[in-house]
């Protein structure tokens, strides 16, 4: 049996939306999620952030399937779920600051620039995946809606919505001016070759031949994404001949994978059993209760803290000022992680 949510409403998304599409396909849960979470260590930043937490090697698998989740809420969750999660995720993060003794500077994980890079290399990431290992590019409308849809979600995260790109353009122009903030530490090329091997680390639920046999294919797959340029910086190399042999094994398989989603679930449980459920429904082609779509604006004014991800900051940094903030994570801390909101789950 599979688990599900009860979703009062389709959230911020309508049913048909192409987000909705390209999330969906069994590309982003496989291949896109560890595309994202590995560039975005070239951030040096959320590399401080992330060493500092020691999350990312303690509990790979769930700190994995919570990324998974609180993405796959936002694009498929009910309204209520969306905004709060989006509020524990502000609560998570306003823990995670402190100096960056790469940088000699400080590292922030709500600074908005910090937000905006992670959210557009996750968005950037399992479009990417889907185009090379799906079904292919999207028309320039479906496109341009994606990266509106994009814009929609960001309104989740303390982000400057206006600095969202809304073109295929826009976005290349905002990896572009990135390029030259981009570094390395051994700790991110330590945390990029972890999650890279995610079958050994991460994706321990599944069967061990099964394991066996994905998990080089899998790395290479996500490694043929990466810029050439890129790859010497995230220590990891691959030849031409690699990345189309990935292409040529993947592309069937996820093809496969689409047009079964019973299979997908059973995927999604074993990789992401939080996030998994969130899914089940669009999957099955099961609506949500109403069929009502939310606003952001709307939806948190009907649901959880009135004030925006943004103005939560703020209140943030001006409780920090004064000595009132939430207190550090401690290095490598074992504290139970803050749950993300969910609906009440049935079995079906």
């Amino acid at each position: 049996m599979v688990s599900a949510y009860l979703r009062q409403d389709e959230g911020l998304f309508a049913p048909d939306s192409v987000a909705r599409r390209v999330w969906s396909y069994p590309t982003s849960a496989l291949l896109g999620f560890i595309r994202a979470v590995t560039v975005e260590h070239l951030d040096p930043d959320l590399t401080a952030a992330v060493d500092h937490s020691g999350q990312v090697v303690q509990r790979p698998a769930l700190r994995y399937d919570r990324t998974v989740q609180y993405f796959a809420t936002v694009l498929f969750g009910d309204a209520e779920s969306v905004i709060r999660s989006s509020d524990v995720l502000m609560k998570v993060h306003s823990r995670a600051y402190g100096p960056n003794l790469v940088t000699g500077g400080d590292y922030d994980s709500n600074d908005p620039d910090s937000q905006l890079w992670i959210h557009m290399t996750a968005w950037h990431s399992i479009l990417y995946v889907y185009e090379r290992y799906g079904p292919g590019q999207l028309s320039r409308t479906e496109e341009n809606e994606y990266w509106r849809e994009c814009a929609v979600a960001a309104h989740c995260q303390p982000i400057h919505v206006d600095d969202v790109p809304r073109t295929r353009g826009e976005v290349q122009k905002y990896f572009d001016d990135w390029r030259d903030r981009l570094a390395a530490s051994e700790a991110a090329v330590h945390n990029i070759d972890f999650i890279l091997h995610g079958m050994d680390t991460i994706f321990t639920a599944l069967p061990a031949p099964m394991r066996a046999v994905m998990g080089p294919v899998i790395r290479a797959g996500v490694i043929a994404t990466y810029p050439r340029w890129m790859r010497p910086l995230m220590g990891v190399s691959q030849s031409r001949v690699v990345d189309t042999a990935a292409r040529a094994a993947l592309r069937p398989g996820m093809t496969a994978l689409a047009r079964s989603p019973r299979a997908q679930l059973w995927f999604l449980e074993r990789v992401a059993p939080r996030g998994g459920p969130v899914l089940t429904d669009y999957l099955r082609g099961i609506p949500a209760e109403t069929s009502s779509v939310y606003s952001p604006e709307q939806a948190r004014k009907r649901y959880g803290d009135p004030r925006t991800p943004l103005e939560q900051y703020a209140d943030q940094l001006a409780a920090r000022r004064v000595g009132a903030a939430a207190t550090p994570y401690e290095p490598k801390h074992h504290e139970a992680p803050l749950e993300f909101a969910a609906p009440a789950a049935r079995v079906g």
